[in-house]
C-alpha cells in the first residue's frame, strides 16, 4: 500500500475536530482578541479542564496558579494553547486507530517522551515557540498505528524484524516510506501549520537535518528516545549524524539534561493528557 492511501485511510478514520480549525482561525485573524480565544476553549468543559491542568503543571512551571482560561492564555500563549489542543487531540486520534499489535499505552509514553526531549532541546537552544515541539514529537509516529490497522500481516513481518539498524531504515526497507513521512503528511491533510507538519515530515531526509535546526532537533529527539526505551538494540546508536550535528549545537550535557527533563516530566504529562 502506498503511503497516500494510508494518509486517506487516516483522513477518513479520523477528522481533526472542529475546535482545532476554529482555533486555527481566530489565531490567524489578526483582529481576534485573547477574549475570542477563551470563548472557543470556554465552551468545553472537558477541554477546559485539561487546558488549566496543562497550564499548572510542570510544563510550564508557572509560579502561581491558573484558574481561568484567560490567565491560561496570558501564561502559555495562544500558540501553546492550541499546541496543547492538538496534543489532546493526537490523544484521540491514537485510541481511534488502535490495533492489537502495538501497546497503545507504551506508544503514547514513548511519544510524549519524544516530544518533552524535543522541547527541551528547543529551549535550550533558544527557539522561539519551542512548545511546538511537544507536539510534533507526540504526531511524528502516528502514522506507525495506522499502518499497523491497515496492513497488519505486513506491519507484523515488520514488528518481528529483529536487525539492530535505525528505526527509519528499517521502515524504508518494508514500506517504502517512514512513519515520520507518513505522519507528516496526514498532518498536513488535517490542514496543521506548516511549522508542525513540515519538520515531522521531513525529520529522516538527511539533506533538510542539515539545513534545518527544526528538523534537526526532531531527528535528534528521536534517536534519544529510541535510545532510552530499546537500549539493546539502539544503546549505542549514533545521535549526532554529521548532518543532525551541523544543525543543532548541543552538546552531551544538553542531551542528559534533556533526557532527565524526560525522565522526570512525561509521566506527569502523559497521565495529564492521557
Amino acid at each position: 500500500m502506498t503511503l497516500n492511501k494510508y494518509v486517506a485511510l487516516a483522513a477518513k478514520s479520523f477528522a481533526l475536530p472542529e475546535v482545532c480549525i476554529r482555533i486555527r482561525a481566530v489565531l490567524d485573524d489578526p483582529r481576534s482578541s485573547a477574549e475570542d480565544l477563551g470563548a472557543l476553549i470556554s465552551v468545553d468543559p472537558s477541554l477546559t479542564a485539561k487546558v488549566l491542568r496543562l497550564a499548572n503543571s510542570a510544563l510550564f512551571r508557572f509560579p502561581s496558579q491558573v484558574e481561568s482560561i484567560s490567565k491560561a492564555i496570558s501564561v502559555i500563549g495562544g500558540e501553546a494553547l492550541y499546541n496543547l489542543v492538538v496534543a489532546e487531540t493526537a490523544n484521540s486520534a491514537f485510541k481511534s486507530f488502535n490495533t492489537p499489535h502495538i501497546d497503545l499505552d507504551k506508544h503514547w509514553y514513548q511519544a510524549v517522551y519524544c516530544g518533552m526531549v524535543a522541547k527541551c532541546l528547543a529551549r535550550h537552544l533558544g527557539i522561539r515557540g519551542s512548545e511546538r515541539f511537544f507536539v510534533m514529537g507526540i504526531l511524528q509516529n502516528l502514522s506507525e498505528l495506522v499502518v499497523a490497522k491497515h496492513s497488519s500481516d505486513l506491519y507484523k513481518i515488520y514488528q518481528d524484524d529483529k536487525v539492530c539498524e535505525l528505526p527509519y531504515v528499517r521502515q524504508i526497507r518494508h514500506f517504502g516510506f517512514t512513519f515520520s513521512e507518513c505522519s507528516g503528511t496526514i498532518l498536513e491533510n488535517w490542514k496543521l501549520p506548516l511549522v508542525l507538519y513540515y519538520p515531522v515530515m521531513n525529520a529522516n531526509d538527511p539533506t533538510k537535518q542539515d539545513a534545518d535546526t527544526d528538523i534537526g532537533i526532531l531527528a535528534l529527539a528521536s534517536r534519544i528516545t529510541a535510545m532510552q526505551h530499546n537500549k539493546e538494540c539502539y544503546g549505542e546508536i549514533e545521535l549526532f549524524s554529521k548532518e543532525i550535528a551541523n544543525s543543532v549545537s548541543a552538546d552531551m550535557d544538553a542531551i542528559s539534561n534533556a533526557i532527565t527533563f524526560a525522565d522526570i516530566e512525561t509521566t506527569k504529562v502523559a497521565m495529564l493528557i492521557h
